[in-house]
């Protein structure tokens, strides 16, 4: 297909799905050209059905990113051990299949892999409950963010057309900037803002910011030549994107919450999979594994602020009192958004599951 991405050429040949086989067939062929052209094993072939099954998990992130020691290598050690090697999982991270963030979900579709990582957030209206877990209010932590989805799993596993394994969410934001520190609300005045979601962008111009969305591999650069002024992101991206280098200050609140992760497995091919397969499958995709990739980014930031500490980088705590005049600023725009229709359900609903009510 000429003047067009190899990986968006190589998703459309794969057929929709009538024929299964045939689909599983064509993906697998793929993922062994793109394998190749990385300079990866390549994958599985199209043979008769083996007694033996290794799924593809494909994700965007560095091979020694906290989430492979937390989910990604524990789910596959473990699937092994449940079915003695009988379904196995074999990691592509760094984009080896598709390289960008925001189409991992679609990639996933196409059956380039058998399970993926995405982030609901990066395509916020095709999931625009799960992307509420980010609205000011909703929670805090890694931790308070998770559970309050696991709440909520009823509602939000109907926005996905794939089986989830897993649904989670990192820690709110904090606010690392160039030149300016952020020690009051009238800082904010003026500052352009890469957020993670766009739903985040009307809270920030209401703080007197202006906010654009930009994937998290480039935020360094832009930082660092001035393109943007500062950064709202988990402190988790802090060792993700390097963000102690370009950065002055370091303002450890905004009255946001934190970003959601899921990770999927194509339907058709759980659906082909035997009773027995599918059961390994559960085992291991219990909630257990959501809390995991909650408690990697846990300690994830951690390691974020330490690295800013180390580096110089100024720790700004906002006084209480401060915090409530951020808050002030965002109120009415909070509270006015929560009879926003979002599918079958309002704003409001949604947060009132996330928060334990029935």
């Amino acid at each position: 297909m000429p003047g067009m991405d190899p990986e968006v050429a190589a998703t459309r040949l794969i057929p929709r799905a009538r024929d299964r086989d045939i689909a599983r067939c064509s993906a697998g062929f793929i993922r062994g050209l793109l394998a190749l052209a990385a300079g990866l094993p390549i994958v599985g072939g199209c043979g008769p059905a083996p007694d033996t099954r290794e799924l593809s998990l494909a994700h965007f992130l560095p091979p020694d990113h906290a989430l492979n020691e937390a989910m990604f290598t524990p789910l596959a050690q473990e699937l092994s051990e449940l079915s003695d090697g009988k379904l196995t999982v074999r990691q592509f991270p760094a984009g080896a299949l598709n390289s960008s963030a925001p189409a991992q979900y679609s990639m996933l579709l196409s059956g380039v892999a058998d399970i993926a990582l995405a982030v609901p957030a990066y395509t916020a209206d095709v999931f625009p409950k799960t992307d509420l877990i980010a609205y000011p209010g909703v929670c805090k932590t890694a931790m308070e963010c998770t559970e309050a989805m696991r709440r909520a799993r009823s509602v939000l596993e109907p926005e996905y057309e794939a089986r989830v394994l897993a649904i989670w969410a990192n820690d709110a934001p904090v606010l690392l900037t160039r030149d300016r520190p952020v020690r009051t609300l009238e800082d904010m005045r003026g500052l352009k803002i890469r957020v993670s979601t766009r739903s985040a962008i009307p809270f920030i111009e209401a703080l007197g910011a202006s906010a654009v969305m930009q994937p998290g591999t480039v935020v360094h650069q832009s930082l660092t030549t001035g393109v943007i002024d500062g950064v709202a992101i988990s402190p988790s991206g802090i060792v993700a994107f390097q963000l102690h280098e370009p950065a002055s200050y370091l303002t450890t609140w905004l009255p946001l919450s934190g970003l959601p992760f899921v990770l999927l497995m194509n339907r058709g091919v759980y659906d082909a999979l035997s009773p027995q397969q599918q059961g390994w499958i559960d085992g291991v995709a219990d909630d257990s594994l959501s809390m995991a990739g909650a408690d990697a980014w846990v300690r994830a930031g951690a390691e974020g602020l330490q690295l800013a500490v180390e580096a110089g980088v100024e720790i700004i705590d906002l006084p209480e009192g401060e915090k409530r005049r951020f808050e002030r600023a965002i109120a009415s725009l909070r509270d006015e958004g929560l009879a926003r229709e979002v599918g079958d359900m309002t704003v409001g609903e949604v947060i009132r599951l996330f928060n334990g009510a029935r």
